[in-house]
């Protein structure tokens, strides 16, 4: 069997291609600063210029749904985080993220929003990442998705200029994001410095979040998580 054909066999099991698994903090969004979980699936169809995980674009090992649960739960935390990459990529996320809803835990999915989420699990909080001009992908904005969110979910811009918070300023105007969910702009790490995002959004009273990256600010630029 060649190794096209061994690697579709593979995938046609009840199975998912992991970059990695491993415990840290959570360092952004709503839950940033709690013990997490992170399932990092490999593989995605978006090139952000910023992207810190270019890692988990290809390789990878494929494992079992069960195997993935066994091993989330010797971590002993009830927080986990299902990112990659693009998890949604895989179509048997779906059924990784409600299964780990059925277990208890407190699921987070981080996704590029250029994937449809209709199918996600409700329990789980979807932390909706829409593409700016300076991302280099914004034509990859799924808009369809932004009906579908509730106050359990999140969006997050991360900017890269002026442009890009005026772009997003405008965008959380025009859908109304502030009145759905929670909404977060963070700096794009050496790209704005985060004095200047924080003075943006003050000077406009603008209804959204800043955040950093906790995991920088602890870890460094090696830090991708």
């Amino acid at each position: 069997m060649n190794a096209v054909a061994t690697d579709a066999a593979a995938a046609s099991a009840s199975r998912l291609k992991i970059t990695e698994i491993f415990l840290s903090l959570q360092g952004e969004a709503r839950d940033a600063g709690w013990p997490t979980v992170f399932v990092r699936l490999t593989g995605c169809p978006l090139r952000c210029q910023y992207c810190d995980t270019a890692y988990a674009f290809y390789g990878g090992e494929w494992r079992e749904i069960d195997a993935i649960l066994d091993e989330v739960a010797k971590h002993g935390v009830r927080h986990v985080c299902v990112t990659g990459g693009e998890p949604l990529a895989q179509k048997r996320c779906i059924t990784l993220l409600a299964r780990l809803c059925d277990a208890g835990y407190q699921v987070s999915l981080e996704t590029s929003g250029a994937i449809d989420i209709a199918e996600v699990d409700p329990r789980v909080s979807r932390v909706l990442d829409i593409k700016t001009p300076g991302s280099q992908e914004v034509h990859r904005n799924l808009w369809s998705n932004l009906p579908l969110l509730t106050p359990h979910d999140q969006v997050k811009f991360v900017i890269c200029s002026r442009e890009d918070y005026d772009w997003a300023k405008g965008i959380v105007a025009e859908h109304h994001l502030a009145d759905i969910c929670d909404v977060l702009f963070s700096p794009s790490y050496t790209q704005v410095a985060p004095r200047e995002l924080a003075d943006w959004i003050v000077a406009d009273r603008l209804p959204v979040k800043f955040q950093m990256q906790l995991h920088k600010m602890l870890w460094g630029e090696e830090q991708g998580r």
